[in-house]
């Protein structure tokens, strides 16, 4: 018998990195992606994650200027698992 493994996404964005261009919220696909209202330490608004939705498609990542700011992270739950 084979195991169905559930594969789903989610985003961690390092605040402190991001420059607020924005690149992201334009490029996900399910408009996960917003800016925050609050300032970061370089005073710039930073990119937050507002959903749960994630399809790891990975276009916020290749969008982002800034390395490293940006982390795509496939998480998979096996059937046992539940």
């Amino acid at each position: 018998m084979t195991q169905k493994r559930k594969k789903t996404h989610r985003l961690e964005i390092v605040p402190e990195e991001c420059k607020g261009c924005g690149r992201c919220v334009k490029a996900c696909p399910k408009d996960l992606i917003k800016m925050s209202v609050e300032l970061n330490e370089m005073g710039f608004p930073y990119a937050i994650c507002a959903g749960q939705d994630c399809i790891g498609c990975g276009a916020c990542f290749y969008n982002c200027p800034e390395p490293g700011t940006i982390t795509v992270i496939e998480q998979v739950e096996s059937d046992e698992e539940k």
